[in-house]
């Protein structure tokens, strides 16, 4: 199915929706909004910034003198631990009026001292600290709630209240409703065909080779079939791993790297900070059977055509399904092309 550049559409099997691919309209002319472009060269330390070393937040907290990551309890968390007796929300028993209890924690990871540096600008050691940081949150929340959310968004198009490089992790004990599709699709997929769905994913994608970005020892990140975002990609484990839980210092360490060249190749598309939403997807920590899943993380940067021009899901991506105007393989060999050293360490060169 190489070299698909007429209109078509692809299914993404992890959730069972759909996407509108019209490669075509890739030329057509961008009369639309632009994003400002933000490189403003940020200071190692902002005595402004809530979330650098020895600084006050809000709700008279502050920060320690960290060295490398910091976690703590979001001082304006969506979910609290706070027990609400379900007849509070029960007073309208009807099937077009449901609601339940959702108590849960919201915590903020810091992922280094330095305000100025994101992920691709990390060392291997220092993203491997953030991984570990991740797996002791995980392994801890884990025990209490069923489902772990590690996310990052990055770049204020994308929401990013804080400048300071950070992510966040929710836990709760519902299933999201991500989550919930993607349990769902996998287990019928095993149900089906004997094999998990990512399992089975990852030995096509590394056989045709068109749609992968990064690969090494155990870890692959591609361009997904069914991607909808313009440069979207998915990091899987090679390994049979469920979640974040099970990784060893190996896989840890090779998930560094991986994290560090898709990271660095996203910001050399276009010279720029590339804004994303990142999210780890791990098998619900039910106690139960989960050799359906396979542990992994979703990319979806919005930028489209420069720094500036961003993709918006409006209209018919809204009001009816995903629609794309780039190709998977395309995207997949954009990212490929670009460079494995930073864009600023080569300006920082040619000075």
């Amino acid at each position: 199915m190489n070299n698909l550049e007429f209109t078509h559409r692809r299914k993404n099997p992890l959730t069972g929706s759909w996407v509108l691919v019209s490669p075509h309209r890739n030329n057509r002319p961008w009369l639309g909004a632009t994003e400002a472009a933000s490189e403003t060269e940020l200071p190692v330390y902002d005595e402004n910034c809530p979330l650098c070393p020895g600084n006050e937040r809000a709700k008279n907290a502050g920060n320690p003198d960290y060295k490398n990551t910091h976690v703590f309890v979001n001082d304006f968390g969506a979910l609290t631990e706070e027990q609400v007796e379900a007849q509070q929300i029960d007073d309208e028993p009807h099937p077009l009026f449901e609601a339940n209890i959702a108590n849960g924690e919201c915590r903020v990871v810091c992922f280094s001292p330095d305000h100025n540096k994101s992920l691709p600008e990390l060392t291997i050691p220092e993203i491997e600290a953030v991984v570990n940081t991740w797996q002791s949150n995980y392994v801890e929340l884990a025990k209490t709630y069923a489902c772990v959310n590690i996310f990052e968004n990055k770049g204020a198009v994308m929401g990013c209240s804080q400048p300071h490089p950070h992510g966040q992790i929710w836990a709760h004990e519902h299933l999201s409703t991500e989550i919930e599709k993607e349990d769902i699709q996998q287990q019928a997929y095993l149900d089906k065909h004997g094999k998990s769905l990512l399992a089975d994913y990852v030995e096509h994608e590394s056989a045709k080779k068109d749609r992968i970005v990064v690969e090494n020892e155990h870890w692959l990140a591609v361009v997904p079939f069914w991607a909808a975002w313009p440069f979207e990609t998915i990091l899987i484990a090679k390994d049979d791993i469920q979640h974040f839980g099970q990784l060893n210092t190996q896989q840890k360490q090779s998930l560094a790297q991986a994290i560090q060249e898709l990271t660095i190749r996203y910001d050399n598309v276009f010279n720029c900070s590339f804004p994303y939403s990142m999210g780890w997807h791990n098998a619900p920590a039910n106690d139960q059977n989960n050799s359906h899943w396979r542990l992994h993380a979703h990319f979806y940067p919005p930028l489209l055509r420069s720094a500036t021009v961003k993709k918006h899901m409006v209209g018919y991506e809204m009001l009816a399904e995903s629609q794309r105007d780039l190709t998977a393989e395309t995207a997949a060999n954009i990212l490929r092309k670009a460079s494995t050293t930073h864009y600023k360490k080569e300006q920082a060169r040619g000075k």
